[in-house]
């Protein structure tokens, strides 16, 4: 995990994804969400923290498992090998921080528009949700809509604000098919955010909903 920067953080993640990212039950593109915006916020990485430690009491409570005569030599063996050594991960650039760059493979954003100065970069589309970077034009608005399931919104530059509040760099916003907004984004520096989904959004207006297939939002 990447050091926190220093940041005025007052959206956080709710106990519950903190909870099932330390048991590994999120998908792709909520565990890259979660990891980003831990590594920028001092709380949230505390609060993890002491679910991992709940998570490895409960494991030394476990009976043992029996194991193969060879696996130590096994072990050993792949740990003395070269090629099995992880990559180093990318290093955290001036907006984006570790998780994000490892999901841009330490390359820069490819930016496609989707209109009005809007910008996607698709990093991940699956079966279990999808990740993007987005790019809104300061003063520029999201088309307003609503959520077909979960969406993760991690502000990386600049602001926006929508029905619910005010975002800054590293507040998160947690979203559901309760939710229907418009976001905005401030005057002054562009936002860049890191959205993840579980579901497809759900546009009101209809050029949206016709681009929403090509764009896989």
């Amino acid at each position: 995990m990447t050091p926190a920067m220093t940041h005025h953080i007052t959206h956080h993640l709710p106990e519950p994804m903190l909870a099932d990212y330390a048991a590994g039950r999120l998908g792709h593109a909520f565990s890259v969400a979660v990891a980003a915006h831990v590594s920028l916020c001092d709380e949230c990485r505390a609060r993890l923290a002491a679910h991992e430690a709940a998570g490895g009491a409960v494991l030394e409570t476990l009976p043992p498992e029996p194991v193969s005569d060879d696996l130590m030599a096994r072990v050993m063996a792949r740990l003395d090998d070269p090629a099995a050594a992880p990559p180093e991960p990318p290093a955290p650039s001036s907006i984006f921080p570790g998780p994000v760059m490892a999901a841009l493979k330490g390359r820069p954003p490819r930016w496609r528009s989707l209109g009005m100065g809007i910008r996607q970069s698709l990093l991940h589309a699956g079966k279990d949700g999808s990740l993007r970077l987005l790019y809104i034009p300061p003063g520029r608005a999201v088309p307003d809509h609503g959520h077909e399931g979960r969406e993760l919104t991690l502000v990386l530059q600049g602001a926006f604000h929508d029905e619910t509040g005010h975002f800054g760099v590293g507040d998160i916003e947690v979203a559901d098919a309760s939710l229907e907004h418009t976001p905005v984004a401030d005057e002054g520096t562009p936002c860049i955010c890191l959205a993840a989904t579980d579901a497809p959004l759900r546009f009101r207006a209809l050029v949206p909903r016709l681009l929403q297939p090509i764009f896989r939002i």
